[in-house]
Order: structure tokens, then C-alpha cells, then sequence
């Protein structure tokens, strides 16, 4: 629950002659068509689509069964703000159940992505370890990028997917270490077409507010501190940073600026936050002006 203020195995190398013999069915192949090759070779995403994409907000406040989570909306409309500003599409979902949560998620996939340059999915609400809440109860955090991974939604292969979820990963503090200064906070194929394969899981991005097992904080009238970071930084460097150096400073400004602020509850109080990037991005990512 969000507090309140609220394998592998390695490389085999070999020269020998015995394994030189081996038919070539047993190795793996490298794609040779020039532009594959070039398709593989290109450092950058392509953002020369008519439209940047959809950004889906999806905003917890109100639960059934667990504490209002005051200062959600002030980071809402933030993301809403924030994410138009820089070409998004984007939808907002309030206090959803959890059916409709999901269901949200599969039309989307469901839609044609063929003209967006990418997928943004925000969601704040409770958590658990890998767990998420809806408004009257649980779902598996990966529940939110299934519908668009692999062929699952064909219009978005190739293209980068960004979740960013704010919510608690368990119920550890993270009570820190004297580094530097902080802002004090309350809690809160040959032929016409060469088919070539890419993982499954290729072109994700999840960024959590918090490393697993911890909580995340959330003020409840200026918001969180991870949303509001990564509003911040969109909004001055969108335009200018790759998309991990902006995160990166996101996760720099929420380690280094902020720590909670619980007069009489000494468990709590100057408690800090560390979010946590999952990247299987290919490429470099970044937001020109359309």
C-alpha cells in the first residue's frame, strides 16, 4: 500500500574442430539483408509519425477498502498538462474497477497504432509487490503491458512502450544515508517482404517510482514526488534529452531532493524514495516538436 502523508549461460567461444562441424542449423544466424540491417543499425527511434501517440493516465483516488490516496489529483493533472504539451493524446481513467482497468488497457491495444511515434501508460494507485489495486480490487502489475507486447499489438512493434507506475512495491523505509542536501516533504523473408524477429519483450520501458519491496511517497496536496519530478523534467527537457538521461534525472531529482517529514512518528519521519528503471528499450528515444 502507498503511505500516506499520506540465466544465462555464457557465451561458448570455441575453436575447436569438432565444433566447427557442427551444421550450421545448430548456430545462430545473423540477418543479412541490407535493410534489416540498416532497420537494426539505426541508433534512434523513429518519431516521424503524423502523431506522437496516446498517453492512457490511469488515477486511483478512491478505493473501496483502503485509504484515499489525497494529492493524486494535483499529480494528474500535472501528467494531463504535461504529456498534451509534448504532442500526447491523452485519456484519463479516474478511479476505475478493476474490469475496466483492464478492459481499457485491451481497446487500446485493440486500436491502430500504425501513426503514432509511441505508447505512454501512467498509472497511480496503491501497490503491493507486484501487485496493483483498482478502485475495488487487485491485478498483476504486468497485466498492464501484456496487451501490447509481442503481436499482441501489432501496430506498436518496433515502437518504444513507457509505462510509469506510481505506486508502493511493499513495506520497507528507506531511511538513507548523509550524502547532500534535501527538500523536506510530508509523506504521503525472401519476396516483396523480409520478415526478421525481435524478442517478445523488445521496446519496453517500466519506470517505478520505488525499488522493490518500499514504499513510495505521496504528498497529500502537492502531490508525489516521483510524478511531480517526472513532470518537472518533461516539461523543461522533453524536447532535448534522450528519454533514459531524462529519466535518469527524474530518479536524481526524488533520491537527492526530497525526504518525508512525519513529526511524531519517528518510524516515518526523513524517510527517502528511489525509483527504478526497467528498460528493454533498442534505441535512443527522444520527443522533437511535431
Amino acid at each position: 500500500m502507498e503511505a500516506a502523508d499520506e540465466t544465462d549461460t555464457k557465451p561458448i567461444v570455441s575453436t575447436s574442430n569438432e565444433n566447427a562441424a557442427y551444421s550450421s542449423k545448430h548456430r545462430g544466424s545473423v540477418v543479412s539483408a541490407p535493410h534489416v540491417q540498416a532497420a537494426i543499425r539505426d541508433d534512434n527511434y523513429d518519431t516521424r509519425n503524423p502523431k506522437r501517440g496516446v498517453a492512457l493516465v490511469i488515477n486511483q483516488v478512491n478505493f473501496k477498502r483502503m485509504p484515499r490516496r489525497d494529492g493524486s489529483d494535483r499529480d494528474r493533472d500535472s501528467l494531463c498538462s504535461t504529456f498534451k504539451s509534448i504532442g500526447f493524446d491523452v485519456r484519463l481513467c479516474d478511479d476505475k474497477t478493476k474490469v475496466e482497468v483492464l478492459t481499457v488497457l485491451e481497446e487500446t491495444a485493440a486500436e491502430s497504432h500504425a501513426q503514432n511515434d509511441c505508447l505512454v501508460v501512467v498509472v497511480m494507485t496503491h501497490g503491493e509487490k507486484d501487485v496493483l489495486y483498482a478502485s475495488d480490487g487487485s491485478y498483476p502489475i504486468d497485466h498492464l503491458w501484456k496487451p501490447f507486447v509481442g503481436n499482441a499489438c501489432k501496430t506498436l512493434l518496433g515502437k518504444p512502450k513507457l509505462f510509469f507506475v506510481q505506486a508502493c512495491r511493499g513495506e520497507s523505509l528507506d531511511k538513507g544515508v548523509k550524502y547532500a542536501r534535501t527538500v523536506t516533504d510530508t509523506v504521503d523473408a525472401s519476396g516483396g517482404q523480409l520478415v526478421y524477429a525481435i524478442p517478445t519483450m523488445a521496446d519496453l520501458l517500466v519506470m517505478y517510482s520505488t525499488y522493490d519491496g518500499h514504499y513510495s511517497w505521496r504528498n497529500p496536496i502537492n502531490g508525489s514526488w516521483y510524478i511531480q519530478s517526472l513532470c518537472l523534467e518533461l516539461k523543461e527537457n522533453a524536447h532535448s534529452k534522450e528519454l533514459l538521461q531524462l529519466l535518469t534525472a527524474v530518479s536524481r531529482r526524488v533520491a537527492y531532493e526530497y525526504q518525508s517529514n512525519v513529526p511524531g512518528n519517528e518510524a516515518m519521519d526523513a524517510k527517502k524514495q528511489m525509483p527504478c528503471i526497467v528498460s528493454m528499450l533498442t534505441k535512443a528515444l527522444y520527443f522533437p516538436p511535431k
